[in-house]
């Protein structure tokens, strides 16, 4: 589909069809944006992180930190902050805890930046879609009440499926979102539990240490 068949389209939507396009091209940027974001903090890598912790169950704490030190990803860090913090003199183990609490809400903060949005377009979505074709309907309904007895049910016709448009267009664009939004929260929920189990098995094997 050719520049002027596309703007053609967008006309016969009037104003919430161009809305809903910038929709579209937005939830493609943030699913984009959210996948590269998730690679480079390691969403999908958690190995590395096992190793440590097992490391560091077994005592040997100076390579447990030495592995996990370089590492950039959201359970490496976690598993860090939870090793020095259960190290730090000048904490004790409920400190120490609050203190991984802390890091692990920024770290979860961090891994779900951007689903407020897609939310935000799953909501609005389909409801400016319906926005469009009421006011689409209203438009057709008062072409046929100004030509009376001569009016021509095509052309009504049209007019109503060129309100509809918009409807289609709203759902098309809030069910790519939602089905994101639903995965990438999965994504989230399952690093936030494996961090969960990294920081309770670094502090456990801190206390059967001691």
């Amino acid at each position: 589909m050719d520049e002027t068949t596309l703007t053609g389209f967008l006309d016969r939507g009037g104003p919430a069809l161009w809305v809903i396009a910038g929709l579209s091209v937005l939830t493609l940027a943030l699913i984009l944006w959210k996948i590269w974001r998730l690679t480079l903090t390691g969403a999908w890598s958690g190995a590395m992180t096992e190793r440590a912790v097992a490391l560091w169950q077994n005592g040997q704490g100076t390579e447990a930190t030495a592995l996990l030190r370089p590492r950039r990803s959201l359970r490496a860090r976690l598993a860090l902050a939870a090793m020095e913090a259960a190290t730090a003199p000048h904490l004790t183990e409920p400190q120490a805890r609050e203190e991984t609490t802390r890091v692990a809400k920024a770290l979860l903060n961090e891994a779900r930046t951007g689903l407020r949005a897609l939310e935000l377009i799953a909501t609005i979505a389909p409801l400016i879609g319906l926005l469009g074709t009421v006011l689409g309907m209203i438009a057709a309904f008062q072409a046929l009440q100004t030509s009376g007895n001569s009016a021509d049910p095509s052309v009504l016709a049209g007019g109503i499926w060129e309100a509809l448009l918009t409807t289609a267009a709203g759902m098309a664009v809030a069910i790519p979102a939602s089905m994101a939004l639903t995965w990438f929260e999965s994504v989230a929920d399952h690093v936030q539990a494996d961090m969960e189990d990294a920081a309770t098995r670094v502090f456990t094997a801190l206390g059967a240490g001691s």
